[in-house]
Formats: C-alpha cells, sequence, structure tokens
C-alpha cells in the first residue's frame, strides 16, 4: 500500500513542477517568439518586429490624418487565426474601443492610418496569455488580417 502512495504523490510534484515551468513568462516568450517566426518563414512574410515582441506586416500603412491611440474608437474588418490557420472571430466591420482590444491590437494597430490593411502576428502575452478563450487555448499565439477602415 506505501508504494502506490509514494507514487501518486510523487507524481503530483512532478505535475506540479512541469505546470510551474510550462507557466514560465520567458520560456513562454521564446517559444512564441520561435513558433511565430516559423509562421513568418513558411507563409513567406515580410514582417516587422516591435519591441513589444509583436510582428505586424504593413501592406498599406493608409492616409487618414489620424493616428489611432487607446481612446479612439475604430472601425475595423478583420479575421482571427490561430498559427494552424483556425479561425476563431471575423466582423465585416466591428466598432471597437481600441484600449478595450487585446495588448498586441493596442501596440499593433497604432502603427496603421484609416485605411491601413496588414497582419499582426500576436505572442500569446500580447493576446490572451493563460486565459483560454472560446476557440482560442490558452498560451496561443495569434494572428490578425485587418483593415482600418475607420477612426471615430
Amino acid at each position: 500500500m506505501r508504494k502506490p502512495l509514494y507514487l501518486i504523490v510523487l507524481s503530483f510534484f512532478v505535475i506540479a513542477l512541469w505546470s510551474c515551468e510550462s507557466d514560465d513568462p520567458d520560456k513562454i516568450a521564446e517559444r512564441d517568439r520561435q513558433k511565430l517566426l516559423d509562421y513568418i518563414e513558411e507563409n513567406e512574410l515580410d514582417a516587422n518586429e516591435h519591441s513589444s515582441g509583436l510582428f505586424y506586416v504593413v501592406e498599406r500603412v493608409g492616409t487618414g490624418s489620424v493616428e489611432p491611440n487607446l481612446n479612439s474608437l475604430i472601425k475595423i474588418r478583420y479575421t482571427g487565426y490561430l498559427l494552424d490557420g483556425t479561425v476563431f472571430d471575423a466582423s465585416n466591420g466591428a466598432n471597437l474601443r481600441l484600449g478595450g482590444t487585446i495588448r498586441g491590437w493596442q501596440i499593433g494597430i497604432p502603427l496603421f492610418r484609416e485605411g491601413g490593411k496588414g497582419i499582426l502576428l500576436v505572442p500569446s502575452a500580447l493576446g490572451y496569455g493563460t486565459w483560454a478563450q472560446p476557440g482560442i487555448p490558452r498560451n496561443s499565439c495569434l494572428v490578425f488580417e485587418f483593415e482600418l477602415l475607420g477612426i471615430i
């Protein structure tokens, strides 16, 4: 009887240590960066890297005179994907307050002006992090193709 209890306790500690290690933000950031670099290479994207860890592709910077900020209400067309191509969200013209979106959008969208079009490649820490969402597993890197239709 002692042996099985010992194995159960040992298994618990191994699982606890493994889960702590897997939630290490530095390791997650390194893993995410490599996943995003692999995605960029596989899809032959001309991506720029922001100091935050966000990658972005400028298809069209836009011509508007106003730069969006966290208080801006934006009108945006977008499709959100997981790295495997699974679509988890899309809109043909959502009105959103930029400050109420994920951190990756708060950093990436202001790099464009009205009429801008591009791709944001978001590491998990700038997305939903350890919080799973419907259709989005925890610690998922995200890809958003978007067009900034307006700044209201």
